[in-house]
């Protein structure tokens, strides 16, 4: 398929996974990634979410060079055969942009389940952990790799409602930011080339949610094309500025 840009995007030619591609954060990725001039690959386990979002992001990407395939990211093996063909069918991997989400909360701390840990746990840390493990050595054999993760801005100021949910994102920063280190620490006296950063929100919101909740403010939310748009941009700076780093889209606590 050809790419939408004809070959002057600032990402032309690069190959980047997205993980959790299903839905409008997915959809926004997805078109602004391949509208650079890269070819995009998509995961998600929901094969329903991942078809809609491939075609709508190739629909308004102009026919853009963007690829869906079903990968449970809670299987180290599949994770890591995923990594494995990308690179195999693509060439380097040049980047991979961590999206998968989930949210559970209580009405207070002592009323915290301890259940929404063990989703939570596997959702948002488990899935770190295997792509980041799976995609650390194809992303060294880039010369421009990118890991990114999507965060939230409570894991920096939890929440009594919200422990689960802060401890996970928490702990997940900590795992990325332990990849950054490291990419530096395996560079040596070479110039660093690959990065694992951490984009911070502290919500998303698109233009169905305002659809449906059109005298709601948003304060401070982060609109899907406004994280895609950072997210790319992570392509533009050198790799010793945002190795190891948080950017945030939302005021920082």
């Amino acid at each position: 398929m050809t790419n939408a840009t004809n070959g002057q995007g600032p990402l032309d030619g690069a190959v980047i996974a997205v993980a959790g591609a299903g839905g409008p954060a997915g959809r926004a990725m997805l078109q602004r990634l391949a509208k650079a001039g890269a070819h995009v690959v998509a995961a998600d386990a929901n094969p329903e979410r991942l078809a809609q979002a491939v075609d709508q992001a190739r629909y308004d990407a102009g026919g853009a060079d963007i690829t869906g395939e079903i990968v449970d990211l809670l299987d180290p093996a599949a994770t890591r055969d995923w990594a494995a063909r990308i690179e195999k069918d693509h060439g380097p991997v040049d980047g991979l942009v961590h999206l998968v989400g989930g949210w559970r909360g209580s009405a207070s701390f002592t009323e915290t389940d301890l259940a929404d840990w063990d989703f939570l746990h596997r959702l948002l840390i488990r899935t770190v952990q295997h792509t980041s493990l799976a995609f650390h050595d194809p992303l060294r054999r880039s010369t421009r790799g990118r890991y990114v993760l999507v965060s939230a801005a409570g894991a920096s100021s939890p929440t009594a409602g919200n422990a689960a949910y802060a401890a996970s994102k928490a702990a997940a920063e900590a795992w990325t930011l332990a990849m950054g280190d490291s990419f530096r620490k395996l560079s040596g006296a070479d110039p660093l080339t690959t990065a694992a950063s951490v984009v911070v929100i502290k919500a998303l919101v698109h233009d169905e949610m305002r659809a449906q909740r059109p005298n709601a403010k948003f304060a401070g939310f982060t609109d899907v094309t406004d994280l895609a748009e950072a997210v790319t941009d992570i392509w533009n700076r050198p790799a010793e500025e945002v190795n190891g780093t948080r950017l945030w889209l939302t005021p920082q606590p």
